[in-house]
């Protein structure tokens, strides 16, 4: 779910690499260029089981890796382009400033800023259950910031999932549009639907640099989603 808590100009080129972790968490990075007229925060709600506590998502800082997606997708043939309480803590994350908030009645312990706007939840009922991963952004035209990345535990281990949900201008429509490409690596990769690179990813990545992400010796799939989408969340 790619959800904002103020209103965006826009929002382009959506990367997102998921892999299992120690059973049963997941790994997850994400990056995006966006522009934005005030200080704002992505919001990313995560399926995690019922309980999970304030320090049991991890942040990644990939701040010395800004071209993680760019060495990712040179693992696969080049194609034409197509256009398309107490406070909760927050921690320096690289670029970022991040929270992790454990319930949707957390969001409460957050600066007003970086909540989206009342009455939003309420049209998410598949969120109750969810926690949420909060990154602070700055305003301005077209950034390009690093990923964001975490480790968290899930309510199912058999699915790796992808926050793909928009919520740009505080309401949530049926349909949105999309400029996606989905990375993975998977256990056993699905059927259909996904390229599998060359070779595998120690050869057209830094391993050092990903900070555990991603497993050196597994290839990595790739999916592409452009324009209008069903506007939900990937399982897979």
């Amino acid at each position: 779910m790619c959800c904002f808590s103020r209103e965006v100009k826009s929002v382009t080129k959506t990367n997102i690499f998921a892999r299992d972790s120690k059973s049963p968490k997941q790994f997850l990075a994400y990056s995006m260029n966006f522009s934005a007229a005030e200080d704002l925060a992505m919001i990313l709600p995560i399926p995690v089981p019922k309980g999970t506590g304030e320090k049991e998502l991890r942040f990644i800082n990939l701040e010395k890796y800004p071209d993680f997606f760019v060495e990712m997708g040179n693992g696969f043939p080049k194609v034409a382009s197509v256009k398309p309480s107490p406070d909760l803590k927050v921690v320096d994350v690289g670029a970022y400033e991040a929270s992790f908030v454990p319930t949707i009645n957390d969001f409460g312990r957050l600066d007003e800023r970086f909540r989206l706007p009342a009455g939003t939840w309420e049209k998410l009922p598949q969120y109750r259950s969810f926690g949420f991963a909060v990154f602070k952004l700055k305003a301005g035209n077209d950034h390009k910031a690093h990923p964001m990345a975490f480790e968290f535990p899930r309510a199912d281990p058999g699915k790796l999932f992808f926050p793909t949900v928009h919520i740009h201008d505080g309401l949530v429509h049926d349909k949105a549009k999309f400029d996606h490409t989905l990375y993975a690596q998977f256990v056993m990769a699905p059927a259909t639907g996904w390229h599998q690179s060359r070779t595998p990813a120690s050869m057209f990545m830094n391993i050092d640099k990903s900070e555990g992400l991603v497993d050196k010796v597994g290839h990595v799939h790739r999916q592409t989603i452009r324009g209008e989408q069903p506007n939900k969340d990937i399982e897979v």
